[in-house]
């Protein structure tokens, strides 16, 4: 398989909780983007909900003819040295300003249940797409158009539970790192970095420890293979 070495890069509270709010307040977190670029992980993925909180603009795209578009498409607009902002929207329904106003150049990853009108939508935006996958997107094939079209050699997968955990059951992920700030959240309706929606198997995915540093804000960075 020809794609980008991938890398899991979250940070976390002690108890493994990853809401945004709450990690912005945690000791530490101003480790995490400096981190972000020492990884080499220019290039980093989102799920569709933390791109609605973090990235995208407000409000949601509603096409007049919401038929889906049917096929698998590349659109690329621009080539980028300094990486691109990734973000998965399988039905493709976040605004986004003109691609120009942003510091990377944006690939939104959909489903072929998007829309005609949506893909048109980015293409007015010059943003960038891959419309790979039936009903879900298929991250196998997004992936290798990512390194063959697009150049990305290594990415980080940034998301939420939803999206980490799509990479690491599709069998993508080569490495997971966690910052750990000193904080604990404690609450039990707010996610992990893995979650699976059906619970699944109980047998744990075994990783193996490469690194682990300490920081005088009390964070802790720990850094293991998949594989």
């Amino acid at each position: 398989m020809n794609r980008p070495y991938i890398v899991c890069y979250m940070m976390t509270s002690v108890d493994g909780r990853i809401d945004c709010d709450m990690v912005a307040q945690l000791a530490g977190v101003e480790d995490y983007y400096p981190l972000l670029d020492e990884l080499g992980l220019q290039s980093a993925v989102s799920g569709k909900t933390t791109a609605r909180l973090e990235l995208a603009e407000s409000g949601e795209f509603q096409s007049e003819n919401a038929s889906p578009f049917g096929k698998e498409t590349v659109s690329k607009k621009v080539e980028s040295s300094k990486g691109y902002t990734i973000v998965v929207d399988t039905k493709g329904t976040l605004l986004w300003k003109h691609d120009s106003e942003y510091d990377k150049p944006h690939i939104l990853i959909t489903s072929k249940q998007v829309s005609q009108e949506y893909l048109s939508y980015l293409d007015e935006q010059n943003i960038s797409y891959i419309v790979s996958g039936e009903t879900q997107i298929d991250l196998t094939t997004a992936c290798e158009v990512l390194k063959e079209t697009f150049g990305i050699e290594r990415m980080g997968v940034v998301g939420g539970p939803a999206i980490n955990t799509a990479f690491l059951d599709a069998g993508l992920l080569d490495e997971v790192i966690v910052l750990i700030g000193a904080g604990i959240d404690g609450r039990a309706s707010f996610p992990p970095v893995f979650n699976r929606a059906d619970n699944g198997d109980s047998k744990p995915t075994p990783l193996k420890l490469v690194e682990a540093r300490t920081y005088d804000s009390n964070a802790v960075f720990i850094r293991y293979k998949t594989k």
